[in-house]
């Protein structure tokens, strides 16, 4: 397994550096994300971690350029704990997952064996369901011509249901992927995201894409009127 570690805190990449040489891994460093970014480009690698804070380049341009090249390499992001959005912004400009600093390298490696399972399968650069449109890249969001203006949760909940196309995901799924895996707040919050989003996008328009599937949790479809 050859892992690209992209973070400008000399100490924090050779901690995770040395952690995956000792899973048996091979690593390679780079230290911002210009040089990220061409390694990235240029080398064979299974997985990225990519911090977001970092001068010049920082890790959202990066993962956004990486993606709109295609390349489809699983990414980590390290994002700030007090940073409002970093955690919305990873998923929504094409990172896989994302972690919070401090974190544990333990989970860190969980975190990417994970990641390692479900490879890099091609991902279309925009998400089409139906006439719905999103580009994670450009942040926008489109009903047949009609732009539509989300929130950035909303836009990460959006994002995650479209990538899950028919498919029913839970609400502990969609927690862990567009909270926090570390949420221990209400379960509910998905409930009223879902019903800001279903006025947005459904309502508007005289349709019903989203679903809810009792006793599961929710499935965006293209075929709801």
């Amino acid at each position: 397994m050859r892992v690209l570690v992209v973070d400008d805190d000399p100490a924090i990449a050779e901690t995770v550096r040395r952690t995956l040489v000792a899973q048996g891994w091979t690593a390679a460093v780079a230290v911002d994300g210009a040089a990220g970014f061409d390694e990235a480009l240029a080398g064979e690698f299974d997985l990225i971690v990519l911090d977001v804070m970092m001068p010049g380049r920082n890790g959202f341009e990066v993962v956004r350029d990486l993606r709109r090249a295609e390349v489809w390499t699983p990414v980590l992001m390290l994002t700030a704990k007090d940073g409002d959005f970093d955690q919305v912004e990873a998923l929504d400009f094409g990172a896989d997952d994302y972690l919070t600093k401090p974190f544990s390298v333990a989970v860190l490696v969980a975190r990417l064996r994970a990641l390692a399972r479900r490879g890099a399968p091609a991902r279309p650069s925009v998400l089409m369901v139906g006439d719905l449109r999103l580009d994670p890249a450009a942040h926008t969001v489109h009903r047949g011509d009609t732009r539509i203006e989300l929130a950035p949760r909303e836009f990460a909940l959006l994002a995650f249901l479209m990538r899950n196309a028919g498919t029913a995901v839970s609400k502990v799924r969609i927690l862990e992927s567009v909270w926090d895996v570390n949420y221990d707040g209400d379960e509910n919050v998905v409930e009223v995201y879902i019903h800001h989003l279903r006025k947005r996008i459904d309502a508007a328009f005289g349709v019903r894409s989203i679903e809810t599937v009792r006793g599961v949790g929710y499935r965006i479809t293209s075929s709801g009127a």
